[in-house]
């Protein structure tokens, strides 16, 4: 069944505007609306195409939409859905960015993040647990786990070289199964959309070069990059994009990049809509509300334009690409090795929430995170055990759990004053 546009609209903003919970559940929204409910893809169709979005690099879920929309009426679709998919969330966030950043500071504000700090390292533990437990099947995989975190925690190896090496360890140690039957490929016109997407992606950055502006030209080339290499989702990335933009940019602080994840993680669409937030911090930072906006809608192209690249370059090569023995072997490794990054997320995370002074310690020939214990936060641990009840025991929906934690956050800081 192909359904027309104004149709396809319709189901797509519902799922755009519904896409809370990050992407197993955007995934499972899906799954209900357009294999369960309208039976617009088959079973078969939307897990080939979740594993093809989980191969690449960009948020899984807002490519897997694009895909759906591109299968039921081409690019235009592919447009409409993934647009819709995001768009609702990006307004979201940019509203809750500037409302920070001029309301932030003020004491009782930051008490309501004390509450959202302290459920988002429960959230991340739980996104641990739910890879980990999908990755981990056989002991190279937990080796590659163990790999990726002592790559990223002690030897502070670079993400994307990591991600890199556990694709390659993966395709080379996979067995050379037969490959798939596949259908033929229809008049893909890879070079064309190849060009034309390139182009589109390239335009800002090219123009922020030409008008010599390096604060916008940083931005562009920064969240370019992470687009290309933003594989296993937003989780995996964060620790990477949150060491760069603390420490080697300075645009934002730490306690910042953690209510960035915990306004992220209150909002509609992609988790990976942190990265508005954070330009936008930057640039309210760097010059005010319309520097924020203009960093904000500059980050916001330059991560998802390579969406769009991405699935209408491969979509017409799912089939063939799915097959493929070697490829399914480097994306198990990908994954497996992003347990390790998540694992070394948390301890980030956690150190930050729960002390008020975080440094470094030498460990033989390494450095390592180190907290200060003498500055442990007695509530922020407290309230991350109560969240902990709330979404693991009680089974009460993050947006809930969320909203609680922040206001018994706001109480005690409240009471503190």
């Amino acid at each position: 069944m192909t359904p027309d546009l104004r149709t396809l609209t319709q189901v797509f903003g519902r799922i755009g505007v519904l896409s809370f919970g990050g992407p197993a559940a955007q995934i499972a929204l899906m799954h209900k609306e357009l294999v369960e409910a309208r039976g617009w893809l088959t079973e078969e169709q939307f897990l080939r195409a979740l594993s093809f979005c989980m191969l690449l690099p960009g948020p899984e879920a807002m490519q897997l939409a694009t895909y759906a929309g591109w299968r039921l009426r081409g690019t235009t679709g592919g447009l409409i859905a993934g647009l819709l998919f995001v768009v609702p969330g990006a307004l979201v966030i940019a509203a809750l960015a500037l409302g920070y950043a001029y309301f932030g500071g003020v004491p009782w504000v930051q008490a309501a993040f004390v509450g959202v700090k302290a459920t988002v390292t429960v959230i991340v533990l739980q996104a641990l647990y739910k890879v980990a437990k999908r990755a981990l099947k056989a002991r190279t995989d937990w080796l590659i786990a163990g790999a990726g975190f002592l790559s990223l925690f002690a030897l502070h190896i670079p993400f994307p070289v990591v991600i890199a090496l556990a694709g390659a360890i993966g395709a080379l140690c996979s067995k050379d199964a037969e490959a798939t039957a596949v259908e033929p490929v229809h008049q893909p016109r890879t070079l064309r959309t190849l060009a034309i997407w390139s182009v589109l992606w390239a335009l800002p950055i090219i123009a922020c070069i030409a008008l010599d502006a390096p604060f916008f030209t940083d931005i562009a080339l920064f969240f370019s990059k992470l687009a290309i290499v933003t594989f296993g989702g937003a989780y995996a990335v964060l620790a990477y994009m949150a060491q760069e933009v603390v420490s080697a940019y300075g645009w934002i602080s730490p306690e910042a990049m953690i209510d960035a994840l915990g306004l992220a993680e209150t909002t509609p669409g992609p988790l990976i809509l942190v990265t508005e937030f954070v330009a936008l911090l930057a640039g309210f930072n760097e010059g005010g509300p319309w520097v924020a906006l203009a960093a904000g809608a500059l980050s916001l192209w330059v991560t998802f334009v390579p969406c769009f690249l991405w699935i209408f370059v491969g979509a017409p090569y799912l089939d063939l690409l799915a097959g493929m023995p070697r490829l399914r072997g480097a994306l198990a490794a990908i994954t497996a090795a992003v347990v390790g990054v998540i694992l070394n997320l948390s301890i980030w995370f956690a150190a930050h929430v729960f002390f008020g002074s975080v440094g470094e310690a030498a460990v033989g020939p390494v450095r390592v995170i180190a907290p200060d214990w003498a500055t442990i936060d007695w509530i922020s641990v407290a309230l991350a055990v109560q969240a902990a009840v709330m979404l693991v025991f009680l089974k009460i929906g993050m947006e809930k759990t969320l909203l609680v934690t922040a206001i018994f956050g706001l109480a005690s800081g409240v009471y503190a004053i």
